[in-house]
This record gives C-alpha cells, sequence and structure tokens, in this order.
C-alpha cells in the first residue's frame, strides 16, 4: 500500500482551473481499483492519496494527473504495509 503526498508547487490560483480536471481523473483511478481514499491537507497546500497495486503502476497513473501534466505539483510516494487497523478497514492489512 502507498501513502502519495502531493505538494502544490505554484499558488492556488494556478491549481483552480485545474481542479475539475484533476476530480476527473481522480474519479477513474478509484474506478480502476487502484485509489482507496484522497482528500485535501489542511491548510491547502497539496492533498494526500492512499492507493494500492505496484509502484510502477502507481507512478504511471500519477503521472495522467491535470496537476502533474501541468507542472503543478509535487510528488511523495510511501510504500507501507498495514498491520492493524480499526474494525471494519481489515482489507487494507497485507
Amino acid at each position: 500500500m502507498f501513502i502519495v503526498s502531493l505538494e502544490y508547487v505554484v499558488p492556488i490560483e494556478e491549481i483552480e482551473p485545474h481542479v475539475s480536471g484533476h476530480m476527473q481523473w481522480l474519479q477513474k483511478c478509484y474506478e480502476e481499483g487502484i485509489f482507496l481514499a484522497s482528500g485535501r491537507k489542511v491548510p491547502r497546500t497539496g492533498g494526500v492519496i492512499l492507493a494500492r497495486g505496484s509502484r510502477a503502476a502507481l507512478q504511471e497513473c500519477l503521472m495522467q494527473d491535470p496537476f502533474a501534466i501541468h507542472e503543478l505539483a509535487r510528488y511523495e510516494i510511501t510504500e507501507f504495509v498495514a498491520s492493524q487497523t480499526v474494525p471494519g478497514l481489515e482489507g487494507l492489512k497485507e
């Protein structure tokens, strides 16, 4: 499993025109079963995605994000193995 941390590298005003495309891309990744959860950072400096699959497939997926295509954000990928969860999230354990 992976935690993807997005960090905006441009002012938020440059992000706004691409949010709709980013949301469409997110939906596609959910439909493909790659993403498990996502959301904005607080304060709004980027976002976080919880993903599964192979690192190579994830990296390929991330390069299709409008934020990546337009060089608006950088991405840090952290792999981890969930060993404990709260009830209801057992499917996240490997």
